[in-house]
């Protein structure tokens, strides 16, 4: 880049001073919305955030956290903790994700890549199987694609086509799984009169069968693996279809958690295990429910469960999972090229920097923060640190989890004076809020509030400058809506939103050390997450460079 005279040195800013310690603090899940009582940040004590608010009109707005303002296709998909902190690290507005997918479906790129023709070379003696979530909830994967790629294989030379489905019903509501399977059935049968040996195999819900995350428990991708590899399952059904709505029928029956099942033909035998020869796709374009499949599929050195054969296969992700482990090696659509983020400039800079979370949470405020690049990019200058997660509990269980922990480590990493940029993700609002349990949600976001103060305090005595923001809705809202906002029913009982949401996302600056006259500006009304990175470089001393989305912040002579 040195030949093009690229340079990594900033513009001072024309009024702000550098050398202010700035606690970047980022609250996960943490959305605006109307206060009711399923708004458990309204219910929640939160005298902290509320302070932030009520106290400076001017140092206190609203930033846009969901579809295009963080690079997904549509005003429909709801923001995720992995595009957020892209944005919010970057700077700028990267395509995403399902929209990555979305362009290498249409534009046809797909089926010139590495990964496909890596796959493609199974086709002529083996089965081509697909495993993913079935849903067009847009948050792990939809639909749609997986009704083009299946079009797209058979017209690029698949013969033999086995799908393995995973049931939502957190994304989407609960029961929609039927149609889902009617909607693929009829796909399938479509092929089938083409010619094409194309059927569904295996079955299961997402949160009991393979699409655990975070090495939380690997009996669920086992179950998985017995299931689609094995050919496996405690149930065995003739038709997919017949195999949901039996399931559905069980008492307490949930789409989330439906037991494993395999389809077998007349004589009772698996129609589609996964065998030596064979390729294999793991559909689902967000990355954080696909990496221990992914692990289990690709590594020949592995432990977590007896996998009893591992077949030699052909094994591709729709999309790399994690940069860091290269995993898979082998994927359909490539990642965005997200560089020069606001990290590697401060560093550059000489700005010395702090970063802090549980392990749920420690990969968004430092590899996804830094452009899905993992480790530091200056060490003498940085230092990550990561606090172990709960583990084999559901976060509903110790709803504080380690917000304390994460607020004191970053109070001291500002008390000690070594650090100009101390940066932490608060995990409560979002890993409770997904567990669906109000009460729980309502204790994390207190504990959240309470670990924000600790920081701001810390900020406080030496003089700073803070930024507290979020990187997307959930706890905000935990009841699903009919089209009015009125909360859903259903047999009496409301139905529970455990999932992100559309709502924008607080954004505060304030502390000792914020020069006067600094405050929001009025002319970047839709200003999102990808604003953060300028505003908070401005805060640093230094002017963002010009393809930076536009900071939100001003100095107005007094």
């Amino acid at each position: 880049m040195g030949s093009s005279g690229f340079s990594w040195k900033l513009a001072d800013h024309p009024k702000l001073p550098k050398g202010k310690t700035v606690a970047v603090v980022v609250l996960d899940g943490w959305g605006e919305a109307n206060p009711d009582k399923y708004n458990c940040i309204h219910v929640a004590e939160t005298p902290t955030m509320d302070s932030l608010k009520q106290g400076a009109p001017e140092k206190w707005r609203l930033v846009r956290a969901h579809g295009m303002a963080v690079g997904l296709p549509t005003e429909d998909d709801m923001g995720n903790s992995e595009v957020g902190h892209n944005a919010l690290g970057a700077g700028r507005i990267f395509a995403q994700g399902a929209k990555l997918v979305d362009l290498a479906l249409a534009s046809g790129k797909i089926y010139e890549g590495e990964g496909f023709k890596y796959i493609k070379e199974s086709f002529d003696h083996g089965t081509l199987h697909l495993i993913g979530l079935l849903s067009d909830g847009g948050v792990h994967s939809r639909l749609d694609q997986l009704q083009l790629l299946l079009k797209g294989a058979t017209e690029n030379g698949a013969k033999r086509i086995r799908l393995h489905m995973l049931t939502d019903g957190r994304d989407v509501l609960d029961g929609s799984s039927i149609g889902f399977v009617e909607i693929l059935e009829n796909d399938l049968s479509e092929l089938r009169k083409k010619g094409i040996d194309a059927q569904i195999a295996s079955g299961g819900g997402r949160m009991y069968v393979t699409m655990d995350r975070y090495e939380n428990d690997w009996s669920v991708v086992k179950r998985g693996w017995d299931a689609q590899v094995l050919g496996e399952a405690p149930y065995k059904f003739r038709s997919a279809l017949e195999a949901v709505k039996t399931l559905r029928a069980e008492p307490k029956a949930n789409d989330q958690y439906l037991p494993p099942f395999v389809i077998v033909d007349e004589s009772g035998k698996a129609v589609g295990p996964i065998v030596d020869g064979d390729a294999v796709v793991t559909c689902n374009f967000r990355a954080d429910r696909m990496v221990m499949i992914a692990k289990a599929l690709e590594y020949e050195d592995f432990d977590k469960f007896d996998r009893v054969r591992f077949p030699k296969i052909r094994y591709a992700g729709m999309l790399e999972y994690d940069g860091e482990l290269k995993l898979p090696s082998h994927y359909l659509v490539s990642p965005p090229e997200i560089e020069r983020t606001s990290g590697e400039y401060l560093v550059h800079n000489g700005v010395s920097t702090f970063a802090c979370s549980e392990t749920v949470k420690f990969g968004h405020v430092t590899f996804f923060w830094n452009g899905n690049r993992s480790g530091y990019f200056n060490a003498e200058l940085e230092e990550y640190v990561e606090i172990p997660s709960d583990s084999g509990i559901t976060f509903n269980v110790k709803p504080k989890m380690k917000a304390v922990e994460i607020a004191e480590k970053a109070r001291d990493a500002i008390l000690g004076g070594k650090f100009l940029q101390v940066r932490v993700n608060l995990p409560n609002s979002d890993m409770v809020g997904h567990t669906g349990d109000i009460e729980a949600t309502v204790v994390a976001c207190k504990a959240a509030d309470q670990a924000v103060k600790i920081i701001l305090d810390a900020i406080e005595q030496v003089g700073g400058i803070y930024v507290v923001t979020a990187d997307h809705g959930n706890a905000e809202d935990m009841v699903k809506r009919n089209k009015t906002g009125q909360p859903l029913l259903k047999d009496g009982n409301i139905q529970i939103l455990t999932s992100h949401t559309l709502q924008p996302v607080p954004l505060a600056i304030g502390g000792p050390g914020l020069a006067p006259g600094v405050k929001f500006r009025k002319d970047v009304p839709d200003g999102g997450l990808a604003n953060v990175a300028a505003t908070v470089m401005n805060l640093h001393g230094f002017e963002a460079p010009s393809d930076y989305e536009p900071t939100l912040i001003e100095v107005v002579d007094n």
